[in-house]
């Protein structure tokens, strides 16, 4: 059931409708001018059904259902009508009781559960009706319900109690009211709020929100009247005067009301939707009485979306170069392939002295074609300087692969991350994506160099040790490095390994090792093959220039560490800062995308990002200087 906007064109039937305590609000002369009012409506698959109060038809006239007409728009619509009964549309109403002490006075509490009792015996038995009584606070609360001895058997347990907390009372009461069908609350005090936690305009914005229609049966003196004025009218509803006596006759006539409701159906016509114009008149003793309300009756149903339609990530051109550009990749692949890997001289003289006479590939050959054809192809293109670089730093992070390999490898993956990107979020996101996958490989193989350098750095001491002690025994220098070989650890000792099998080959000893220090980018290591160069030059005791050296050492990995601990809040804020935005941003990306797609569609985004990233480096690079101290 889609629950529409109510009318609050004619007087509050609000009561009426709602249910039960609604009725209080009718102050006997006041409610006839009302004459007939649209209290609620419905509509269900173009089936629309209304809510109309006819209890305000002067001298309290007998309706025909069968003279009830409706118009949309101006335009009659054939309906029917009839009486209420118990399932035709759920009807609800909510109680908000004063039980202040100030209701004591003049018995005015045993006054209002008189009446609620009278009300509660004589309304419909399909009425749902709920109570709330407050105070300073909430005291007690029924759910709506169609068991009335219920509510009364609750209405006679109240005690009266200090405070006024009128708007906690109504907030209770909306949320008891519910959601569907025809909704009602009733207010009944004497006086102002003083207590409550919220405000008269949250509720009043809550009451029209929800399409419940506020009445206030007012005891109030005249000090709280403008009060009780300013309540009604924030909500849509009525102030009702009632004196004590009269509140009896109030809520029996409230419940009479409730037995003469009308339900009128129709359906509505297929060209109108969304929110119309209905007017609804009925005849009674011979006088036409009309009310009209501006409400929604529901969307018209729209016809099979065969295709959907959507947005294109790219433009006409930007696939012509996609596709062209793919074209371009598979002839590359498919030359490559049919070339072969590209061997130099030696390799082929290797190839005819281990390989078969027939010329045929051995099957390992035949499976690595493709990959051995591709870093060929990268060595060509490859210069002499970079590879020379790349090495360095992959054999300092350890890595097995060689130059070629690895651009082959870079390459791939910011291609992939590139491609992933751009099926997920268009060319903005790939370029974000291929930027990633170009910067990402080159950070983890630096914090993989960075890692086996500290590790390096740490086995300093300990290598000097065990090499100042082979020396001290009568081992040379090479014998010295090869026990650190058998005796050390990775990766002192792979690093050694390699000095030692370029010194078997004809490369000398310190050359060898200071080969060790560019590799590893250790300035520690350069001091003392440069200590052992100096040795070999002019003379002295090598072990005990070791000794010392590792003592050194120790003293400054001490105070290395030191350092590093005092500094470790201002590194740890450095990288949270550099680091939040970013992941924001990624975030920002899958959870909103809409939010965050200017900045990767369109050029003040783009002029932005750049700015940021700017501003981030350099706030970044600040960081670390100010936390990074040198030892």
């Amino acid at each position: 059931m889609n629950r529409l906007r109510p009318s609050l064109a004619g007087r509050g039937s609000a009561a009426l409708v709602a249910g039960a305590i609604l009725v209080l609000s009718a102050a006997l002369p006041a409610h006839a001018e009302d004459e007939v009012n649209i209290d609620h409506v419905e509509s269900k698959d173009g089936d629309v059904s209304l809510v109309l109060a006819v209890d305000g038809i002067p001298g309290g006239a007998e309706v025909d259902p069968l003279t009830v007409q409706v118009e949309i728009e101006g335009r009659a619509v054939e309906s029917s009508a009839k009486l209420i009964s118990a399932g035709d549309v759920e009807r609800t109403t909510v109680l908000v009781l004063d039980a202040s002490n100030s209701m004591r006075q003049g018995d005015k509490f045993t006054a209002a559960s008189t009446a609620v009792d009278t009300f509660l015996a004589t309304a419909p038995e399909d009425v749902r009706i709920g109570l709330v009584a407050f105070a300073g606070d909430l005291g007690t609360v029924v759910e709506p319900t169609t068991d009335h001895d219920a509510v009364r058997s609750a209405l006679a347990d109240i005690e009266l109690r200090k405070g006024t907390a009128v708007y906690d009372g109504i907030a209770k009461g909306l949320d008891l009211v519910g959601t569907e069908g025809s909704r009602s609350l009733l207010v009944l005090s004497d006086g102002g709020d003083t207590s409550s936690a919220t405000t008269l305009d949250v509720v009043s914005k809550d009451a029209l929100d929800e399409g419940v229609v506020v009445d206030v049966v007012s005891l109030a003196n005249p000090k709280n009247a403008a009060t009780m004025s300013d309540l009604a009218d924030g909500t849509g509803g009525q102030v009702i005067p009632a004196e004590q006596g009269a509140l009896s006759s109030v809520f029996s006539a409230r419940a009479d009301a409730l037995a003469k409701q009308l339900l009128v159906s129709f359906q509505r016509p297929q060209d109108v939707s969304g929110e119309v114009n209905i007017g609804v008149s009925v005849d009674a003793s011979g006088t036409t009485f009309t009310d009209s309300a501006f409400v929604s009756v529901g969307a018209t149903a729209a016809g099979p979306d065969l295709v959907s339609s959507g947005k294109s990530l790219v433009g006409t051109p930007g696939m012509l170069l996609g596709a062209l550009a793919l074209g371009l990749g598979f002839a590359g692949i498919l030359a490559v392939v049919l070339a072969g890997p590209n061997k130099s001289s030696a390799d082929r003289r290797l190839d005819a002295y281990f390989g078969d006479s027939t010329g045929g590939k051995r099957k390992s050959d035949a499976s690595a074609d493709l990959r051995g054809s591709a870093v060929a192809l990268t060595d060509k293109v490859v210069s002499a300087d970079l590879e020379t670089r790349i090495s360095t730093r992959l054999a300092g992070a350890g890595s097995a692969l060689t130059a070629s390999e690895w651009l082959l490898l870079h390459a791939g993956l910011a291609v992939g991350s590139a491609l992933a990107c751009f099926v997920l979020g268009g060319p903005g996101l790939a370029f974000l994506g291929g930027l990633m996958g170009a910067v990402g490989p080159w950070l983890y193989l630096r914090v993989r160099h960075s890692r086996r350098l500290n590790r390096f750095n740490a086995q300093l001491a300990e290598t000097l040790g065990l090499m100042a002690g082979g020396l001290q025994a009568g081992l040379s220098l090479p014998q010295a490095v090869d026990s650190v070989v058998r005796e050390g650890n990775e990766p002192m000792a792979g690093e050694l390994r390699r000095a030692l099998v370029e010194q078997r080959l004809g490369v000398d000893i310190t050359d060898a090792l200071e080969g060790v220090g560019q590799r590893m980018d250790s300035k520690d290591f350069d001091w003392i093959v440069m200590a052992i160069r100096i040795q070999r030059e002019v003379g002295g005791n090598l072990a005990e220039i070791l000794h010392t050296v590792a003592d050194t050492l120790r003293e400054r990995d001490y105070l290395r560490r030191q350092v590093k601990a005092l500094s470790a809040e201002g590194r740890l804020s450095g990288y949270i800062l550099t680091g939040m935005p970013p992941l924001i941003g990624f975030y920002m990306t899958f959870a909103n995308p809409d939010y965050i797609a200017l900045l990767y569609t369109t050029v003040p985004g783009f002029v932005l990002l750049g700015l940021a990233t700017a501003l981030l480096a350099m706030g970044s690079f600040a960081m670390s200087k100010l936390s990074k101290v040198e030892v």
